[in-house]
C-alpha cells in the first residue's frame, strides 16, 4: 500500500470530508483573490452555497495536492499528540511501568536503569531482539529488565503467556521465556508444554497456576498499559522518558540506556 493510501485510511469519510471543508474553506476566506471575489459578490449580494461549493471544486481539480498536504499536516499533528499524551503517562503511571510486581524482573533487579519491554512469543521480532537484550544485559551490570507479556498475535501467544506467568511461580522465568523465544518454530500449546517440560517446571502444577485470576489481570493491565503509551505492535520498548518501538540494534538500544542512565544522575 503507497504512502498516501496509508494516510487516506485514517480518516474515516465523515473526518476526511470535515478536515477538506475546513482547510479549504480557511485557504478561501485568506486567499486574497477569493477576498476580492468575496467583497465584489458582497456589494452584488451574498454569494450562493453553489457558487461557493463550485469555488472549492475547481480548486481541488486544479490543486489536487492540497488534500495530501491537508493529510498530512493533520497525520503529524495527531502524532505529535499521542506521542505527548503518552509521555504524560510515563510520568503518571511511573509504577506501573517500571515497578509492577507481577512483571517478571531479569537482568540485575537492583539495577540502576530498566529497560520495559512488551512482547509476544510468537513475534519474529522478538525473538530476534532477545540476544541483543542478553547481550545489553551482559554488558552492563547494572541494567534492569522488565517484561511485559503482550500477547497479541491469537491465542497460542495467549497460552504461552500464561505459561510464562505461571512458571515464574516456580522460580523459572528466565530459563522458561529463553527457551520460548528461542524456539525455531510458531509457539503453540503443544509446544509450550514440551518446553516446560524440557525446562525442569512442573506441568501438572503449571496447568492449574495459569488458570488463577491474578495471572489474566496482569496480562489485561499489560495491554492497557501498551494502549496508553501508544504501542501498538511488539516489540516495544519505554527506557527512561524514551518509548522505542520495534526491534532495534545494540547500539541503539545502549544508547537509549546511558540517555536514562544521564537522566537520573
Amino acid at each position: 500500500m503507497s504512502t498516501a493510501a496509508k494516510q487516506m485510511n485514517r480518516y474515516s469519510g465523515g473526518s476526511l470530508g470535515a478536515l477538506l471543508l475546513i482547510g479549504l474553506t480557511g485557504w478561501f476566506l485568506l486567499n486574497p483573490g477569493f477576498q476580492g471575489a468575496q467583497r465584489s459578490a458582497n456589494a452584488a449580494g451574498e454569494m450562493s452555497q453553489d457558487q461557493f461549493d463550485k469555488r472549492v471544486r475547481d480548486y481541488i481539480l486544479a490543486n489536487p495536492e492540497i488534500i495530501m498536504q491537508a493529510l498530512q499536516s493533520l497525520d503529524a499533528r495527531q502524532r505529535e499528540a499521542e506521542a505527548a499524551e503518552a509521555k504524560a503517562v510515563l510520568v503518571s503511571r511511573a509504577d506501573d511501568i517500571f515497578r509492577d510486581k507481577q512483571s517478571p524482573v531479569g537482568g540485575n533487579a537492583q539495577g540502576d536503569v530498566t529497560m520495559v519491554e512488551f512482547f509476544d512469543y510468537n513475534c519474529p521480532y522478538c525473538r530476534q531482539v532477545a540476544p541483543i537484550m542478553a547481550q545489553a544485559a551482559a554488558d552492563d551490570p547494572q541494567l534492569r529488565i522488565v517484561y511485559k507479556e503482550f500477547p497479541i498475535l491469537g491465542p497460542d501467544s495467549m497460552f504461552a503467556a500464561k505459561a510464562a506467568l505461571a512458571a515464574e511461580r516456580q522460580g523459572k522465568y528466565a530459563a522458561f521465556h529463553k527457551a520460548l523465544l528461542g524456539a525455531k518454530t510458531r509457539v503453540t500449546e503443544a509446544i509450550v508444554l514440551k518446553v516446560a517440560a524440557e525446562a525442569g517446571l512442573d506441568v501438572p502444577r503449571l496447568k492449574i497456576d495459569m488458570q488463577h485470576p491474578d495471572i489474566q489481570a496482569s496480562i489485561d493491565r499489560n495491554a492497557e498499559l501498551a494502549q496508553a503509551l501508544k504501542i501498538t505492535g511488539t516489540p516495544g520498548f519505554v527506557v527512561g522518558d524514551q518509548i522505542f518501538p520495534g526491534a532495534t540494534d545494540l547500539a541503539t538500544m545502549k544508547k537509549l540506556i546511558g540517555q536514562a542512565r544521564g537522566l537520573q544522575k
